[in-house]
């Protein structure tokens, strides 16, 4: 279960600007979180409501916003969507796509009061 590093990676992240800041409540946090990560976003949920108790981000909002897979089809030579990994290409039916987008997981926005 790696969503719980995951979360715990955020929460030193959302800890160390909340100090930076010299605040005391966290109102909101905002993820990207790419389609072919491989992060499972409900078990990331559940271990943020985990790992932020006792936080200044403790009942903070979790916005998550997906961003959609994108693979480079050589055959096509353009970049086309994809759903998921190791998909045929939606053009030519090739599997030699390769991904190049969608794949990341960032912290995108911390609102703090």
């Amino acid at each position: 279960m790696h969503e719980l590093s995951l979360a715990e990676s955020i929460r030193a992240i959302v800890e160390e600007t909340a100090q930076a800041q010299g605040c005391t409540l966290v109102r909101t946090v905002v993820l990207e979180i790419g389609e072919l990560s491989s992060v499972e976003v409900e078990a990331l949920r559940f271990c943020l409501d985990a790992v932020l108790r006792d936080t200044p981000a403790a009942g903070a909002v979790i916005e998550i916003d997906a961003l959609p897979g994108v693979g480079w089809c050589p055959a096509c030579d353009r970049s086309v969507p994809l759903a998921q990994r190791y998909d045929p290409c939606p053009y030519c039916g090739g599997y030699q796509l390769r991904p190049t987008g969608g794949l990341e997981m960032r912290v995108r926005e911390i609102e703090i009061e």
